[in-house]
């Protein structure tokens, strides 16, 4: 870095696919590269951006794929690279280009949940880890911070930035007690060995390619693809009566749910959305009992979101033992007391996590609901006996009643965001419960796949806290406010693979600690290498 004598970095940033959702983000985008400007000029650096605004798009974004290798045609690959960004973003859209630059890349993200910032800077960086690409990272609120600007200062001097992983202890360098192994390998060996499905509708969501899951891979975990296209999960909700639907919404209101209806579709959620995401909920619980699938994950984002409401609704139904009874044409109950996992955004990774949680979570005695979340922010938070870092673990869709303060009684579904969801449909809302729980990301790395756990708890914070967080957000989402056991922002924000980290109850705190144990062994016995993060009690010791 020190031999580019004109100091001299050039900047990207990626956006969003949906014209709607890039202009909505363009003024936040414009502030933070102001900020970082203003950081690498008093570095005695400049930034020279590497893509103009668009006078006709009216924002500055990579919004495509084809855009971001045109636009690398025109970088010089020996100057170093600053990805910002403060929005949701496709990865693939500056994937192609980054795999072959060849100076220093940083990713930056707003340390920020007005937009989704660092939830897309955290697939990013996923996706290259997945792809095998150097990188180093940074986050700041207002980017004139300590650790931003030390950091910084490391990257444009070495190209590089160490961040503190101390946290982060393997399977291989720890003992865990020989019944909680053997419980473990057991239950992942006999997954492995009786095989399971996972039903994939339209691989690849919103440029996740750090989601997707390469055959051999998975196939080494007992698990295998039925690839199913949306569009014939259309086709099978036109073949749902009206009546079948309007029995599934009557379940819903007598177990007390609210739904926060209107007339104007186009900004409201109305009655016929959410009939059409009843309709929805019942051809996938029919179609993945065709193909004999195990566990599902419905894209929607492209080619669903122009044709039929949102499956968020659906998603969170299907990952709950308590639901709505849903029967196949000639009236067999289908999954009878049982939930459906489904993974988000058709994330294969957390499809992964969702199958193995639900059922060894069954077999240890305690309630298997669980789901993903976006990382979407966070605060340090004092008072009503709390005294640390909270995080915001928001997600459009898969929250389960299950994991809500008053269950269904506590939820809402509320009309999505125009700006992603035009065609409307509910959100599943809620507020999650405190206790005891146990977190994870698998992830692939070097060709392998890996999995990150620990453990922590889901706080209650004061309803206007709540609220406040909720409305610098996205409040149409279920949220849940989580601590994670020995884990700082950083060495979080440093350490993690995804954007999505996924969650599930314990009974207690000591059960959150044996459960931990032997889901790493079960996915060690799969072939899944194990990282466990954090304060995570092994042989009865913690570190940190």
């Amino acid at each position: 870095m020190t031999t580019n004598t004109e100091k001299q970095v050039y900047l990207v940033c990626s956006g969003d696919l949906r014209l709607s959702a890039n202009l909505s983000c363009w003024a936040a985008q414009v502030e933070m590269e102001e900020l970082l400007g203003k950081a690498l000029n008093a570095q005695g650096w400049t930034v020279k951006r590497a893509h103009a605004y668009d006078e006709e798009k009216k924002h500055g974004f990579i919004d495509s794929q084809r855009m971001g290798i045109e636009v690398f045609k025109t970088i010089d690959p020996n100057v170093p690279i600053i990805v910002a960004e403060s929005v949701w973003q496709y990865s693939h859209h500056v994937l192609a280009g980054l795999t072959t630059h060849k100076a220093p890349i940083l990713t930056v993200a707003n340390w920020s949940g007005q937009w989704p910032g660092l939830v897309g800077m955290l697939n990013l960086n996923g996706s290259l880890t997945k792809a095998e690409v150097n990188y180093s990272s940074l986050w700041s609120e207002d980017f004139s911070d300590d650790f931003f600007n030390k950091g910084l200062t490391e990257w444009l001097s070495t190209g590089k930035i160490t961040h503190d992983t101390s946290h982060v202890k393997s399977f291989s360098a720890v003992t865990i007690p020989s019944a909680d192994e053997i419980k473990g390998r057991k239950f992942g060996r006999t997954l492995r060995d009786n095989k399971a499905i996972m039903g994939v509708f339209d691989e690849g969501c919103m440029g996740m390619f750090n989601a997707i899951v390469p055959d051999d891979l998975l196939h080494k975990t007992g698990i295998f693809k039925e690839r199913l296209s949306q569009s014939a999960l259309y086709a099978k909700m036109r073949t749902v009566t009206e009546q079948e639907a309007e029995k599934i919404l009557e379940w819903l209101l007598q177990k007390g749910m609210t739904f926060k209806w209107g007339t104007e579709s186009l900004t409201e959620l109305t009655r016929e959305q959410t009939l059409d995401q009843c309709k929805m909920y019942i051809a996938a619980m029919r179609m993945a009992d065709d193909f004999g699938c195990d566990t599902i994950g419905i894209q929607y984002q492209q080619g669903l979101k122009d044709l039929t409401a949102t499956s968020d609704l659906v998603e969170g139904l299907l990952n709950n033992q308590d639901r709505p009874p849903v029967f196949s044409e000639s009236g067999k109950e289908l999954y009878a007391n049982e939930a459906l996992p489904h993974f988000n955004e058709v994330d294969e990774c957390a499809g992964i996590d969702a199958l193995v949680t639900y059922h060894l979570w069954k077999e240890l005695g305690m309630p298997g609901e669980n789901t993903l979340h976006d990382i979407r922010w966070g605060e340090h938070f004092k008072g009503d006996g709390i005294d640390d870092f909270v995080w915001l673990f928001l997600i459009s869709g898969a929250a389960p009643p299950a994991h809500f303060i008053n269950g269904y009684a506590g939820a809402s579904s509320e009309r999505q965001p125009p700006m992603f969801f035009h065609l409307g449909g509910g959100s599943l809302k809620g507020i999650s419960k405190p206790g005891s729980l146990v977190w994870s990301r698998i992830y692939i790395q070097n060709n392998a796949l890996h999995c990150d756990l620990g453990v922590g708890d889901a706080v209650f914070l004061p309803a206007e806290e709540t609220e406040r967080r909720w409305q610098n957000t996205t409040p149409q989402w279920p949220i849940m406010h989580a601590t994670l056991s020995g884990v700082s922002r950083d060495q979080m924000m440093a350490r993690h693979q995804a954007n999505h980290i996924h969650v599930v109850y314990t009974t207690d705190e000591a059960s959150s600690h044996k459960a931990c144990r032997i889901k790493a062994a079960a996915l060690e016995e799969m072939g899944i290498k194990v990282h466990f993060c954090g304060d995570v009690d092994h042989d009865g010791k913690k570190y940190v």
